[in-house]
């Protein structure tokens, strides 16, 4: 159980918010921070996600909700990459400039990652059942995508960072990120005194700049986030993403949809 009495901030983490726009003034008249990180890949004509909104309307809503927050709170991500005989390096840099081309002026940040396939047994069975054979990234793969997706970022001048990847991209411009990110919050969010004390902030610019990391343990080791309570639940996405971690199968996630009460205080009644 999350009790919302003593929440600071929340980051959503979507590829449809559309539905949650009417109530952000809810949050707002909560005194509760928040940013999103906005998923929009283009993997269409692949069908790798088969219930998402069609990439211009999902855009659309990208500049929505930026012109309501502005850039700094509505981070883009292009998660996970990968590839097959006829998804190639080249087309995934191709549909990620197309995608900056509408996004540039909307977001100040491109998270990337790679995706895993061996690690999890849910992903690789899943994408098994597609009608291609999909490979992940080497790291020659990642280093030459990384390069060129740099030489690119020179027209854009968006902040890229990698999740949760060991592979060091430094040399590019490219860091590690910390998605759920104090930094951010401290940009983001200094009138919160209260936040900003959990944080360890200190805006006296004579004091010990040096302040804790918060790591969340509960990550994965490569996995820069702060500490935070993840609020959701697996087979519960009808998204129905092929290479998502998080559903085991469509009918997984069909019988849990028929559990779900709306007026429950959690997803499955």
């Amino acid at each position: 159980y999350v009790s919302f009495k003593r929440t600071r901030v929340i980051v959503f983490w979507s590829k449809n918010p559309k539905p949650l726009l009417r109530y952000l003034p809810q949050v707002d008249a909560a005194g509760i921070n928040y940013y999103f990180q906005f998923t929009l890949n283009d993997y269409e004509e692949e069908g790798l996600e088969p219930n998402v909104a069609r990439l211009a309307k999902r855009a659309d809503v990208f500049k929505q909700l930026s012109d309501q927050l502005g850039p700094e709170r509505v981070v883009w991500r292009f998660d996970p990459l990968i590839l097959s005989e006829k998804l190639t390096i080249d087309i995934l840099l191709r549909r990620i400039r197309r995608i900056a081309s509408m996004l540039r002026d909307h977001t100040r940040q491109l998270v990337i990652s790679f995706a895993d396939i061996s690690k999890y047994k849910k992903v690789h069975n899943n994408l098994a059942r597609q009608p291609h054979e999909y490979r992940e990234f080497t790291s020659e793969m990642m280093q030459t995508f990384a390069s060129r997706l740099a030489e690119l970022n020179e027209q854009w001048g968006l902040r890229i960072s990698t999740c949760a990847e060991l592979v060091d991209l430094v040399q590019y411009g490219i860091k590690h990120n910390r998605c759920i990110d104090d930094n951010l919050m401290i940009d983001l969010f200094k009138h919160d005194s209260e936040l900003m004390t959990f944080l360890g902030y200190e805006p006296d610019l004579f004091a010990n700049s040096t302040r804790p990391y918060l790591k969340d343990k509960g990550q994965r080791k490569e996995c820069g986030c702060i500490v935070s309570k993840d609020i959701g639940m697996y087979n519960t996405c009808h998204h129905l993403c092929a290479y998502c971690y998080a559903n085991a199968s469509c009918q997984a996630v069909e019988n849990n949809l028929k559990r779900h009460n709306p007026q429950s205080e959690s997803l499955l009644s």
